[in-house]
């Protein structure tokens, strides 16, 4: 099965790799499953529960984003994925995508009934890539958009690429945008203070299902002003993976995601203002005979700034 299905097996993994990233690199449900209208491409993200494990320093407080309207938001996010996967002992491939920075404006439509509607629209989106700049180059003033909760969680994303937008532009900033989803800072229900450690749970579905879990460490307050610590792990949820397309199973021999990271959120506004999380490991797979293996290793980062 495995040698006359490389090609398959390996944009498989190239698109579970990918949406695992984020998130998961894993990341959401793929695209595949999204609901398209009118152009507009609708993915609902997985819900995720929290659980508080301390919950910190006196005073204590829920934590929730009120977000304004009349304030549109400007940032920077920056994404990178690097993806380098070997079969046998076939060359080493680098499947890698370029890092993209995109310059973001969020608007907040209505109030929290149940989650805010977040518009984004996307500035001059660059990468160190000529290719993948020239392609995106008809991206600019893109929308996108997220359903957001007021503890942080996001329910649902939305893009809306023109049409004169090239696939390969298409699936960069897609990317992007799944990243930065399962990133996100979610508070728990329960009030918490200076110091507080809670958990994120997530299922991440791509081409595999993965479970996600973040710990967030609430390191500082000023304010509306948070900055919170994140470390996060990744598993499989299945010993086995069931390939798309019908291309068969593989064994999962090794899986190792986590990562670390810092974001800085600003209550009143819907994305991160400062901040960078970066996950990486390793991957094997093997096919049921055990005659060839798949040897991965993925490092992804979101990066946000001040434009």
């Amino acid at each position: 099965m495995f040698p006359k299905r490389t090609a398959q097996v390996v944009a498989a993994l190239a698109v579970v790799t990918l949406a695992a990233a984020c998130g998961s690199d894993d990341g959401t449900s793929a695209p595949s499953s999204a609901d398209v209208t009118a152009g507009e491409t609708t993915v609902p993200v997985s819900a995720v529960t929290t659980t508080v494990v301390d919950a910190g320093a006196e005073p204590r407080s829920p934590i929730r984003f009120a977000l304004d309207a009349a304030a549109p938001q400007n940032v920077l996010m920056t994404t990178r994925s690097e993806i380098y996967q070997q079969i046998g002992d076939q060359p080493q491939q680098d499947l890698s995508t370029p890092a993209l920075t995109m310059p973001l404006t969020a608007t907040v439509a209505g109030a929290a009934d149940p989650a805010y509607s977040v518009g984004l629209i996307l500035g001059p989106v660059t990468s160190p890539d000529r290719r993948l700049t020239d392609a995106l180059t008809a991206s600019q003033g893109s929308k996108a958009g997220l359903s957001m909760q007021p503890t942080g969680a996001v329910t649902a994303l939305r893009i809306t690429p023109p049409p004169s937008s090239p696939d390969i532009a298409r699936s960069a900033i897609e990317q992007a945008f799944y990243q930065a989803v399962y990133r996100a800072v979610v508070f728990p229900d329960t009030p918490i203070g200076a110091g507080a450690v809670w958990t994120m749970r997530q299922q991440v579905m791509s081409g595999m299902s993965l479970s996600q879990v973040t710990t967030a460490t609430l390191r500082e307050r000023d304010g509306d002003r948070l900055t919170v610590d994140v470390s996060v792990t990744q598993t499989p949820d299945a010993p086995v993976w069931t390939l798309p397309g019908g291309a068969g199973t593989l064994d999962i021999d090794t899986f190792v995601m986590t990562g670390t990271g810092t974001l800085v959120v600003d209550l009143g506004a819907p994305l991160p203002v400062d901040g960078t999380v970066t996950v990486a490991g390793e991957q094997v797979y093997s096919d049921p005979g055990n005659t060839t293996r798949l040897r991965q290793t993925t490092t992804n980062s979101v990066r946000w700034s001040q434009p």
